[in-house]
């Protein structure tokens, strides 16, 4: 039972994500017109306002223990928003799907990556995450190369029917939620005074994971969209089709080192592949800040997607390396909630910078912060979590 659940929620977004692939990295292409401000503040926003959910919807299932209710809603909530995307005429109503969508995510992500630590081994936390990431990243490779052949049979420009096609794997994902056997628990009641039920009470997470949150925190603050990497493409004079093929690139180049990577923190550790993860991201925005070649564009897409390998499964592995098990989903949520808060920061003042003083100044110093932040990262996962790699 333990491996289907995790071969089907793997499925699951390996299916959600090819549709939700379809469709984001066509938007900053729609909302150039906009400005990089109005991408920022739709990226950002959408993703702070639904990242509260992931705190409490993980500590939720940990005390119902129904983490497969959390997950279908969740997952239906997104394929539902999908709808306002369709009929959208305007950036107020991409601004509207992107929130019914981010807020599907923060419900189901906590409780479904619940489920997949619980699903994996003590000692196969990294395989599992890395598992799950790589055919995450590889349905939304998958979903870009949908989008790129529709986009060249039917005009460069005509975003609706890659729209209206992306909810058909979004369904398939959603029914196949439905066969994850999830174990029977009694609800805990008891674990917390009632006033606390209602409350975001940091004291419930073990001290090793508020070190390690807070570290994560001030690494997201200058990790900003990703729509900034396909406007800065696009801006070079990349055409909408070769932007999607770059993309494309950055998802298959993250799909097939994830499962490697968190292998390779299994057996030696994650403090020195998320270091490393964390200075790539630095290297990539500096770069982005200097490159004007397609042959530039091409290398920074493919380190971009080694960041990804390298630091998305690895970190939610360590979380769940060094959480309590009785509150499991309420640790993976937080560090959702954290992630997703940090975004419209760093998103806002990306756009902010770009709209200001130019793409490269932008880019530069998110670049230099972040290489700034994988130093620190080194010194204190040192310190520490010593114990937990």
């Amino acid at each position: 039972m333990k491996n289907s659940n995790i071969w089907i929620l793997s499925f699951v977004s390996f299916f959600t994500d090819m549709g939700t692939y379809m469709v984001t990295p066509l938007i900053p292409i729609l909302l150039a017109s906009s400005g990089p401000l109005i991408i920022g503040i739709v990226d950002g926003l959408s993703e702070t306002l639904a990242s509260f959910l992931k705190f409490f919807s993980g500590r939720r299932s940990d005390r119902r223990k129904n983490r497969k209710g959390f997950a279908l809603f969740g997952y239906g909530l997104s394929g539902l928003g999908r709808i306002s995307l369709i009929i959208s005429s305007s950036w107020v109503g991409v601004f509207i799907w992107k929130l019914i969508d981010r807020t599907g995510k923060g419900i189901r992500t906590a409780p479904r990556d619940a489920l997949i630590s619980e699903s994996g081994g003590k000692n196969k936390q990294g395989r599992v995450f890395g598992l799950h990431q790589m055919m995450d990243m590889l349905g939304a490779s998958i979903g870009i190369g949908a989008a790129y052949f529709i986009l060249r049979m039917n005009g460069n420009q005509n975003f609706h029917d890659v729209f209206l096609y992306s909810l058909i794997p979004v369904i398939i994902g959603w029914l196949l939620l439905l066969g994850i056997k999830e174990r029977k628990y009694e609800p805990i009641v008891k674990e917390m005074p009632p006033a606390t039920k209602s409350k975001l009470d940091v004291k419930l997470l073990n001290p090793n994971v508020k070190k390690l949150l807070f570290i994560v925190f001030l690494f997201t603050i200058v990790n900003s969209s990703n729509s900034f990497l396909l406007l800065r493409a696009a801006d070079l004079g990349v055409s909408t089709a070769n932007v999607l093929l770059l993309y494309l690139l950055f998802h298959l180049t993250a799909s097939l080192f994830s499962y490697i990577s968190g292998a390779f923190s299994d057996r030696y550790g994650r403090r020195g592949i998320l270091t490393v993860g964390y200075a790539l991201y630095g290297f990539v925005y500096i770069g982005f800040a200097e490159v004007n070649t397609t042959i530039g564009l091409i290398g920074l897409f493919t380190l971009y997607g080694l960041y990804s390998a390298f630091t998305k499964g690895v970190e939610k592995a360590l979380i769940a390396d060094i959480s309590n098990p009785e509150s499991k989903g309420t640790a993976l949520g937080f560090y959702a909630m954290i992630t997703g808060i940090g975004l419209f920061p760093a998103s806002l003042l990306t756009g902010l910078l770009w709209q200001i003083f130019g793409a490269e100044v932008s880019f530069l110093i998110n670049g230099i912060i972040a290489l700034i932040a994988s130093i620190l990262l080194f010194r204190m996962l040192s310190i520490n979590v010593r114990k937990a790699t």
